[in-house]
């Protein structure tokens, strides 16, 4: 494969995974509110295989999107998978009946989790697991993860787990579980208008680790930004592929998981490696970051 193709390639630190920087995340994969089945699971099977064998070899899931929905799709649209494919899962919260999220985090629950990831998936041990920090909202929050990092670890060294990775995590807790095992892959809130990790990317890219944003373009609370537009509008290109161009350009680090449930979508996402955005377009993007800090200190006023 060109390198040169879906963003050029990333190598996850002390590990022998090479990977596309665009890859895929399964959550859209579920039904609305990521709960339940889809109402197309031929569509979202279909999806796969088209990211697949466009040359996506990053896929990001967990079994709490449904719960256990992605993975079973994953498994049962790739299994058994090609040679070079990097799944990455995520531990750290549950789904009850109610559709709610709710922290797991004991020791017997991320066992569990990791159990679950490994059936569902079809596989007997997992490339990547993300602890996932279960913050207020969306947002980080600080506090000791050493007892799950270290529960992590420990499946780790059974064989059940090949690398550790932190998903909505701060600097400090970054730190606090590289004192603790191999920190692959951070994964947090980040996109042009949102971007409290500047620093911690640019750490992690000293390093060598990769950095996965998600909510590219805003999530749940999509961006608004007149200057995207505009951009987008005059380079021919939608909202979201200069956003996600923005991202490949921001730092050689950032790996992309754009999700859908649709194919047409998938490759608008995928083309997005066909953009270049000159100098000039950056530092008008750059600045989308401040229009928006602008607008919430109004808005909070």
């Amino acid at each position: 494969m060109n390198d040169a193709k879906l963003g050029g390639r990333f190598t996850f630190p002390c590990t022998s995974l090479t990977v596309q920087r665009i890859g895929y995340g399964a959550m859209q994969l579920a039904g609305p509110g990521v709960w339940g089945p889809p109402k197309d699971p031929d569509g979202a099977v279909a999806v796969l295989r088209e990211a697949v064998a466009a040359g996506v070899n990053h896929i990001d899931t967990s079994d709490y999107y449904g719960p256990h929905v992605t993975n079973q799709i994953i498994r049962k649209a790739l299994h058994p998978y090609p040679a070079g494919l990097v799944i990455v899962t995520k531990l750290g919260a549950r789904r009850p009946a109610d559709q709610s999220w709710q922290k797991a985090i004991s020791p017997q629950e991320l066992t569990a989790g990791v159990h679950d990831n490994l059936r569902n998936l079809g596989m007997d041990a997992l490339d990547v697991v993300n602890y996932r920090v279960m913050g207020s909202g969306h947002g980080t929050e600080e506090g000791s993860i050493a007892e799950q990092v270290t529960v992590l670890a420990e499946l780790r060294r059974k064989g059940l787990i090949r690398h550790i990775g932190l998903s909505n995590a701060t600097a400090s807790q970054v730190a606090e579980a590289q004192s603790i095992t191999e920190v692959v892959c951070v994964q947090n809130n980040y996109n042009l208008a949102y971007r409290h990790d500047d620093t911690l990317i640019d750490d992690l890219a000293r390093q060598h680790i990769a950095y996965v944003p998600f909510f590219p373009l805003g999530g749940f609370s999509p961006l608004q930004s007149s200057t995207l537009s505009s951009v987008a509008s005059r380079l021919g290109a939608t909202a979201m592929q200069i956003a996600l161009a923005w991202l490949l350009h921001r730092s050689p680090n950032i790996l992309l998981i754009p999700g859908t449930s649709s194919v047409a979508h998938l490759r608008e996402n995928l083309a997005t490696d066909q953009l270049t955005l000159s100098p000039q377009t950056l530092a008008e993007l750059d600045e989308i970051a401040a229009e928006a800090g602008l607008q919430h200190n109004r808005s909070a006023n």
